[in-house]
């Protein structure tokens, strides 16, 4: 599948109503070890900056899941998390080129009657027209796709 395909899944993703975590994790879903239904549900709570408090943008929350899913586990627990994290560094700098930051708050600074709670917003062609968050989506599935394409994994 091209970067662009992967790109395109992403957004569908998110315009049918997902977060943004769960739309970028479930345009890679093929490639995960784990079932569409389980990444969905391991995912939900990490939209909206994790679970609708605005920090880490829930695009960017994606790099975690599939970097670590995708992980060959050594003996060494220190050695892991070191490798993990490197991994997931490295997708955010490029987020963060990008977008100038990878905290929701910041990333949705612009948007005017952004509501607080826990309740979702509805989602209808005004929020999609004053949101950035698809652009957030498409970015981190491109993003992903390079990841894995430096690593020769299936993408």
């Amino acid at each position: 599948m091209t970067k662009e395909e992967r790109k395109q899944i992403a957004y569908d993703i998110f315009k049918k109503g997902y977060n943004c975590c769960q739309a970028v994790v479930l345009a890679y879903a093929d490639v995960l070890p784990l079932d569409k239904a389980t990444l969905e549900k391991l995912t939900v709570g990490f939209g909206a900056g994790f679970g609708r408090t605005r920090n880490l943008c829930g695009a960017v929350s994606a790099y975690g899941f599939v970097a670590g899913l995708l992980h060959d586990k050594c003996e060494d627990v220190a050695a892991d998390k070191a490798d993990v994290y490197k991994q997931i560094s490295g997708m955010d700098a490029r987020f963060k080129e990008l977008n100038g930051s990878d905290i929701c708050a910041e990333l949705l600074k612009n948007v005017k009657n952004l509501t607080a709670g826990h309740v979702p917003q509805v989602r209808d062609e005004e929020y999609y027209k004053v949101r950035p968050c698809a652009k957030f989506v498409v970015d981190s599935a491109g993003i992903i796709y390079d990841f894995l394409e430096e690593r020769d994994l299936p993408r």
